[in-house]
């Protein structure tokens, strides 16, 4: 039950997503600045893994970190993947690490995640994810949602819908 109650949930606020994007709601223009409902900074959180290993956002402090709110069956979300390996590959070492919290099953995360080769920590949010991402500034419930924080753990970066290499790359490196 609770699982069925999850998906028509992610099911909806997908299908709230394209519509708004579709209607010009909300755009695909990138943020400069943080949104207005983004707190100072990160709110702290533990998720499991997918070898259900309780992590907790204390083993980043310190580091730049992406927090990447995102799900399987969301196309942009599963577009901006391989920019997101590629950036935690690129950057590992200067002291970047990519979190991506799946808004979706464990299952469904494993099976998508188990072929891609991510070099970056997933987490599962499950229906916990989607009150994380609100308190994280996403108010419209929108998927993909990423974040960036500064090593002192200030978000510095919003951006909701897909988000490239370049432009990720950009905020990334005056932090690192």
């Amino acid at each position: 039950m609770k699982k069925t109650l999850l998906v028509i949930i992610v099911a909806a606020l997908g299908l709230a997503a394209g519509f708004m994007v579709n209607r010009g709601i909300i755009s695909n223009t990138p943020q400069t600045q943080v949104e207005t409902s983004a707190p100072e900074f990160a709110p702290a959180f533990k998720l499991k893994d997918l070898e259900d290993k309780l992590r907790s956002s204390e083993e980043w402090k310190g580091k730049v970190v992406m927090v990447n709110f995102w799900a399987s069956w969301c196309p942009p979300c599963v577009r901006e993947i391989p920019a997101f390996i590629k950036l935690q590959k690129d950057y590992a070492d200067k002291g970047l690490v990519i979190i991506g919290i799946a808004i979706d099953t464990k299952q469904n995360t494993a099976d998508f995640t188990d072929p891609m080769d991510i070099n970056y920590p997933i987490l599962i949010g499950e229906q916990e994810g989607i009150p994380l991402s609100q308190a994280y500034g996403n108010r419209l419930g929108v998927l993909p949602f990423t974040v960036i924080v500064d090593r002192q753990g200030k978000i510095v970066y919003t951006h909701r819908s897909e988000l490239t290499y370049t432009l990720a790359e950009k905020v990334i490196k005056p932090l690192l």
